[in-house]
């Protein structure tokens, strides 16, 4: 049976076919591979997951509207990966490509294919770590853990604008939200790759949030300056949130507040 340790533990075979020349349709073949692998953990799904494989088809769902061109990336990424398995490299091959069919196969087999094309986008938009709810309060967050019936696990979820992963032992039904930086490794890794530059500027925080608050249609992400300092704006649409996250929770990167800041 596939588990979600055997998803985790599936990565290596897509990084040795990765290259920087690779052709266009092999990058999206291992995008795809990587982020269906992904979808499962940062949705929650280790239960679903590992109880479709126990009893297979047990929670299959009729067929719903798929995107052709989405149709047309999963079936190429199975074929990748079949030929992979048949004809492996190393023995551990033959697991890792396996658990990819297997994470494809569920995704289509529950029906969630318009939720995983949702999950793309996010991902090729290099929003913020996935999250599955949000509460105002740590109070608010326990209770949704006591009393749901079903938790997400593994899954992140922001508690006053800070991030926790969703813990749940189903067996001794332990409940948990720990903190997790998941956060602070992502504003790292962005202002790496892009400067920060901010669209509009605001005296105090709280004219910064009714601002973000009130935009419609709003981008996924936005840097705004409040006072000397800047935040990163940021929209979930999954779950239809939105939050400022100052950029000063991203370690190792003072020099970054230090710089003047774009007019």
């Amino acid at each position: 049976m596939t588990t979600l340790s055997d998803l985790a533990e599936a990565h290596p075979v897509i990084g040795r076919r990765w290259s920087q020349d690779q052709a266009p349709e092999q990058e999206r073949i291992l995008t795809l591979a990587r982020d269906a692998l992904d979808f499962i953990f940062a949705t929650g799904q280790r239960h679903d997951f590992e109880d479709f494989f126990k009893t297979p088809g047990s929670r299959s769902l009729l067929p719903r509207e798929v995107s052709a061109e989405l149709s047309e990336r999963m079936d190429a990424t199975k074929r990748f990966f079949e030929k992979i398995r048949d004809e492996p490299e190393s023995a551990e091959e033959v697991a890792q490509s396996q658990a990819i069919l297997d994470a494809i196969q569920y995704i289509e087999s529950t029906g969630q294919q318009g939720a995983f094309a949702a999950f793309l986008k996010y991902v090729e938009s290099n929003d913020p770590p996935f999250v599955v709810a949000s509460f105002d309060t740590r109070e608010e967050a326990e209770a949704w853990l006591a009393n749901h019936p079903h938790p997400p696990d593994p899954a992140n979820v922001l508690i006053s604008n800070e991030y926790h992963d969703v813990f749940h032992n189903r067996e001794m039904n332990i409940r948990r939200l720990p903190y997790n930086r998941a956060l602070e490794w992502y504003l790292e890794e962005l202002v790496e790759k892009e400067q920060p530059v901010p669209v509009a500027s605001f005296g105090t925080r709280e004219e910064a949030d009714a601002w973000w608050r009130a935009q419609s249609g709003p981008a996924r992400r936005a840097w705004v300056r409040v006072g000397d300092e800047l935040y990163l704006a940021a929209y979930y649409p999954n779950i239809q949130h939105r939050a400022l996250f100052p950029l000063s929770l991203a370690n190792g990167h003072g020099e970054v507040q230090r710089k003047p800041l774009p007019e």
